[in-house]
């Protein structure tokens, strides 16, 4: 079972690394060798050709749920459900949708609407509308015209009806009304295809978005207004219940600092948990807590088992076992409970495992450890292929692995104390390869806050916090008594946790391991979990030094390494010397819990293992540029700071860059051209920056526009020539005047521009610029993450989304 489960995986995984799904005729060919291999009985290599298989056609068919290229930018509208629980910040609400039938329906004049089945004609952009009958004819609108609508909703007149993703993922800008789960309206929405930023060590939205069966994004238009249709009943659906119980838990917690974490645990809502909050439990190693993990299910399933199997023995009817009553009972609110978590992986897993337990007990069968997680293996990966991509798949099932390796099949029995601190001991040590991988974080305490922490939370927060929720409804005087108990607990809890965090070297960044180091660590993990006895332990830590010493290539003296990363509408340059690091603008900032200095620079500079930044020069204070500067000088120190803008940023006092400042690493020569003098815009006051290496020269221009590019032309002439330059001001076409790009005669141009932005970056006429100056330009919307290095003397500049995107990423 182990094995076949195994091998079921690792064709899965096989074809997640592919960049191009295969065709459909090779889909016939692996079904016919799966036949040839079924009749010769090699049935763990049928496994592995089935994984190979299945994920292939779950890949084709989600694939095939996307939002058409013609829909791209039209405004369409559509009428569905809410899906589950919105996301809230100042600006902006977010959430999934789901349309009721999928069907974009286009008009004759361009416009359209969709077409519920249950035939009600969503009014349309002209503001007329009719009913529309079951039997599929149109009722005459005020005009006087009507059309035949066939009975599966499709618009029959105009141009052919596009099919919608059945789920999408939408914004809501300074809504004026509720978003709950459940609702229903029609949404006049922009949508755009699956995009988003991509950079080395960065989150993969688009992976994200793949995994979660979203076929398009976009926002809410307020114009004409949104129309609230109705909602579900609690009882119908379990995202109602959930946005019940959490409006209720806002009523009655009110502005408790504890409602974020008591939501976590009791509903999996993370989203009010702060990145600050996030970051203590990260750096604790606490994270698997504040979320609806495995553990927590089979905690409350355990509880619930011990209490029904008691209290119906003491009934006296026997006509039922206590032991089977007590295992359905346990199963069915490990479900429920594993519903309010939305179903995520570890929980998946852990009513699987639950299952397959119970069901031992009822049937009086005796079950192996490793067998019962190879079947929720097996389940999990059958419903949902796609989990082998999200890190807590991983996470989960090599926790559960581990303690069962190191506790099944051992002579003796620790005390309860000492047991709880080898198990904290053997998941730190032993998920710490896969933290690096994923997050390169491991805690270094997570141990000692873990032996404090789970006890709280498991036997104490966790029963507490359900008990509280389920007389909520009932009575809300005795929930908040029960929340009310909660308080000092989580306060005292909280206030450790954010000491240990504040610890030196509480957890260490370390750059991403290789394959190849992993392939050492994971056996060097079994080795040393082995028992005592054991030949030759010690060696696991000789296994494990090629971990420990990863570290991503550095240029040689003398030569550069430049990243211009993926952030959108915005710019950031990160440029490596052999011993000293310069950053050059930190991308925008969206709200209080998201900017691009937090969610693209911080993880690009740890994936790279760089822990100091020597420059951070930012160029001018337009928020596409300066926006992601406090949370990155929170996460990374820099020695110095350079910029325009007189303000205090962080607890640096920056100096201010001016024309002549120069300095010299590792015989790579860095000169700031500008600015000497003060120009009207302020994006020309931008700092520009002359990076001169032994093969080749780069210039940062910020912001800069035909005043200051004339200006730097009549100063510098031909100092200005460059190899690669990044364009002034995300390709507007106020900016690379040809005077300016004849001066610089650049190779390659590099453009730092959003997909789809509102501004038209980069224009089509600065695009003809450079391509009359011979120059080669890639666009970070399109390319990625634009990495300039040298290979054998020569530079290479390349976009990471051509080098490295998989099968599911935007092409």
């Amino acid at each position: 079972m182990v094995v076949s489960a195994l091998s079921f995986l690792a064709g899965l995984l096989l074809v997640q690394q592919l960049p191009v799904l295969p065709d459909i005729q090779w889909l016939i060919v692996g079904g016919v060798a799966a036949c040839i291999i079924a009749w010769l009985g090699y049935w763990r290599r049928l496994f592995f050709v089935a994984g190979v298989l299945w994920a292939i056609v779950f890949a084709m068919h989600r694939l095939s749920d996307r939002l058409p290229e013609q829909l791209e930018g039209e405004e369409v509208q559509v009428t569905g459900t809410i899906a589950d629980l919105p996301e809230q910040d100042e600006k902006r609400v977010r959430f999934d949708f789901i349309p009721r039938d999928g069907v974009y329906a286009a008009n004759p004049s361009g416009t359209g609407a969709a077409i519920p089945r249950d035939g009600v004609y969503v009014t349309s952009q002209s503001g007329t509308g009719a009913a529309i009958p079951r039997d599929g004819v149109y009722a005459a609108s005020q005009s006087g015209t009507g059309v035949a609508i066939p009975r599966d909703g499709v618009y029959a007149a105009g141009q052919p009806g596009q099919q919608l993703p059945s789920k999408l993922r939408l914004s809501w800008y300074y809504p004026d009304q509720p978003i709950k789960a459940g609702q229903h309206w029609t949404f006049t929405v922009k949508l755009k295809r699956i995009h988003g930023a991509m950079n080395p060590g960065g989150f993969d939205y688009e992976r994200w978005l793949f995994i979660e069966g979203i076929g398009a994004t976009g926002y809410v238009r307020s114009s004409p207004k949104p129309v609230l249709l109705g909602r579900d009943s609690a009882w119908t659906r379990i995202a109602v219940l959930r946005q019940s119980i959490a409006d209720q838990l806002s009523g009655t917690l009110g502005g408790s600092p504890n409602l974020a974490l008591i939501k976590a645990l009791t509903i999996g809502d993370g989203n009010s948990i702060t990145p600050q909050q996030w970051e203590v439990f990260r750096k604790t190693g606490t994270t698997h807590l504040v979320v609806i993990s495995g553990s927590h299910i089979g905690l409350i399933a355990g509880l619930v088992y011990f209490l029904v199997l008691k209290l119906w023995a003491r009934t006296g009817w026997l006509a039922w076992s206590p032991q089977k009553v007590a295992a359905i009972s346990a199963v069915l609110v490990a479900i429920f409970y594993s519903g309010l978590a939305g179903f995520s992986v570890p929980t998946q897993r852990s009513v699987v495992m639950l299952v397959v337990a119970m069901t031992a007990i009822i049937l009086q069968r005796n079950t192996r450890p490793f067998n019962i997680l190879s079947i929720a293996l097996f389940a999990v990966l059958i419903f949902d292929p796609l989990a082998v991509l999200a890190a807590g798949f991983w996470l989960s099932f090599l926790a559960v692995s581990l303690i069962v390796y190191t506790v099944s099949g051992r002579l003796g029995k620790l005390k309860p104390i000492w047991a709880a601190i080898k198990l904290h001991w053997v998941t730190s040590a032993g998920l710490s390869p896969l933290l690096l991988l994923f997050f390169q974080q491991v805690s270094l305490i997570a141990p000692l806050a873990n032996l404090v922490a789970v006890p709280v939370i498991s036997l104490l927060v966790v029963p507490l916090s359900l008990l509280a929720v389920t007389v909520m409804f009932i009575s809300p005087m005795l929930a908040g008594k029960l929340f009310y108990l909660l308080e000092p607990l989580l306060q005292g809890l909280w206030r450790l946790l954010v000491h240990l965090a504040e610890i030196p070297q509480a957890s260490i960044n370390h750059a991403a391991p290789s394959y190849w180091a992993l392939l050492f660590a994971v056996p060097g993990v079994l080795l040393l979990l082995a028992p005592v006895g054991i030949p030759a332990r010690w060696l696991s830590l000789v296994m494990f030094l090629p971990l420990v010493f990863t570290d991503a290539k550095r240029p040689e003296t003398g030569e550069i390494n430049m990243t211009l990363l993926d952030v959108g509408q915005g710019l950031s340059a990160v440029v490596q010397t052999r011993h000293h690091l310069l950053v050059y603008d930190t991308g925008a900032k969206f709200s209080a819990e998201s900017d691009m200095g937090q969610s693209v620079l911080l993880p690009f500079l740890r994936s790279q293992g760089l822990a100091k930044i020597d420059s951070l020069v930012i160029s001018h204070g337009d928020n596409d540029h300066i926006g992601g500067t406090e949370s990155l000088l929170r996460g990374i120190a820099a020695e110095h700071v350079l910029t325009s803008v007189a303000q205090q940023l962080s607890r640096y006092a920056p100096i201010n860059c001016a024309a002549g400042q120069s300095w010299l690493w590792d015989e790579v020569k860095f000169t700031m051209l500008s600015p000497r003098q003060a120009f009207i815009s302020g994006n020309d006051n931008s700092c520009v920056l002359k990076i001169e290496s032994k093969h080749g020269t780069v210039l940062l221009t910020g912001d800069i526009q035909a005043a200051a590019e004339s200006w730097l032309v009549e100063t510098y002439g031909e100092i200005l020539k460059a190899d690669v330059l990044v364009a002034p001001h995300h390709g507007s076409k106020t900016s690379s005047t040809s005077g300016f790009l004849q001066a610089v005669q650049p190779d390659y141009v590099l453009i730092p521009a959003g997909y789809r932005n509102q501004f038209g970056h980069p224009h089509r006429d600065v695009l003809a610029r450079y391509r009359q100056v011979g120059a080669k330009w890639l666009n970070s919307a399109d390319s990625g993450a634009i990495s300039v290095n040298v290979e054998n003397n020569t530079w290479v500049v390349q976009g990471m989304r051509q080098a490295k995107s998989k099968y599911w990423n935007a092409k």
